[in-house]
């Protein structure tokens, strides 16, 4: 397993991005923008990791904006941790096996979801490309949220 990111929603991102690059210091390592989605994620890093994480993806802030208003409560201005991790369904399978629910299970051989106790999302993604779709995965359906 491998620590990738955290993920923090931004309701004002020219004013995120002054607070977390020019004032504490993070630098952007890349930025995605989706039209379909409405949506932008800027990654930051730290600047004694800026080349581990232009490198290797890792350790990173993902900022996330969405573009339509929308009033974040109950925590969800934090979004999740993430964890790649070797073989994305035996982890899933061993997490369950100790009485861990998978919220969003791995139906696309990519990505998971589960919460710690403290209710903390937390996403898991497969390393590499995804895994072939496979059962019983593929139609096992969320439960609660993630």
């Amino acid at each position: 397993m491998r620590y990738l990111h955290s993920m923090v929603r931004v309701n004002d991102l020219q004013h995120a991005l002054d607070f977390y690059c020019n004032k504490l210091g993070l630098v952007e390592i890349r930025r995605m923008e989706s039209e379909a989605g409405r949506f932008t994620l800027v990654y930051l890093a730290a600047p004694n990791d800026q080349t581990q994480a232009s490198e290797y993806d890792s350790p990173l802030l993902e900022l996330t904006y969405n573009w339509d208003t929308e009033e974040y409560g109950g925590g969800r201005n934090f979004g999740h941790l993430a964890f790649e991790v070797d073989d994305i369904y035996q982890t899933c399978q061993t997490l369950m096996d100790q009485g861990v629910i998978i919220n969003r299970p791995p139906r696309d051989g990519w990505m998971a979801f589960i919460r710690s106790p403290d209710q903390i999302s937390i996403e898991l993604l497969q390393k590499g490309a995804a895994l072939p779709v496979q059962e019983p995965w593929a139609s096992m359906t969320n439960i609660g949220v993630w």
